[in-house]
């Protein structure tokens, strides 16, 4: 994997994905989306190369509906033909967060069976994977390369150096459609009970977790392969009550 770094690292957006998707990773490779208020970028590069592109859509349990609503009109309207929607075993709901608010008591737990677990179930049988990130959202991702190593796996963020200018330059240049909680006021969207309305230009993932420490779900827990953040042990046996 070192050497696809060396020789395209230095491309970003579709002049990265394209080499990647269609011959390097062939069949190796899947974009993981959130289908959240900048999704429509990356899913839409990823499709006019390759419709056929697994998409793997972590399905917590606690999205918004509009997010759902979102999935279905993106995937119908690029032709993706292969999206995967996983999400959190029953016995693990049961066994961590029975009453669903574990969100309260611990947050990061929360993420770790709902979202973290069920994504790395998924990227099971995977070389690659391409992630949305980018490096103007600011905290851990301000230095974010567009191709790292994470766990014996090549990881892509070819968004790594897109502005917000960017961003919204492409979607107007495609006529892309924007998720349905962005003209109300939210610039990031997760779950409902940790997601509020906040559309800051300086820092776009301030509604995430308000008024935590917390800035990160726990699926990207490195840069460079070096670790961002520690989570805490995970006691299994506790219901978060």
């Amino acid at each position: 994997m070192q050497h696809l770094i060396a020789e395209f690292s230095h491309l970003d957006g579709s002049a990265l994905l394209q080499p990647l998707i269609e011959k390097q990773l062939r069949q190796q490779v899947a974009l993981v989306s959130s289908f959240g208020t900048e999704s429509v970028v990356l899913l839409h590069m990823v499709a006019s190369i390759e419709a056929n592109t697994p998409v793997i859509f972590v399905q917590t349990g606690k999205l918004f509906d509009e997010t759902e609503v979102y999935r279905l009109k993106l995937q119908s309207l690029f032709g993706l033909r292969d999206v995967r929607v996983v999400g959190p075993l029953a016995s693990e709901i049961t066994r961590n967060d029975p009453h669903g608010a574990l969100y309260r008591s611990n947050a990061d737990l929360c993420c770790h069976f709902r979202k973290t677990l069920p994504l790395q179930a998924a990227l099971s049988g995977f070389s690659a994977w391409i992630s949305g990130r980018k490096r103007y959202h600011g905290g851990e991702r301000a230095l974010l390369p567009t191709m790292e190593i994470v766990d014996g796996r090549l990881k892509i963020d070819p968004l790594a150096h897109f502005t917000r200018q960017d961003i919204e330059d492409y979607i107007t240049a495609h006529d892309l459609p924007r998720h349905p909680l962005s003209e109300a006021g939210y610039g990031s969207v997760g779950c409902i009970p940790c997601t509020v309305r906040w559309d800051d230009p300086a820092n776009p993932r301030a509604g995430r977790w308000a008024g935590q420490e917390k800035t990160e779900c726990g699926i990207h827990w490195s840069v460079n392969g070096q670790p961002i953040q520690v989570p805490a042990p995970v006691p299994l046996s506790s219901n978060g009550c």
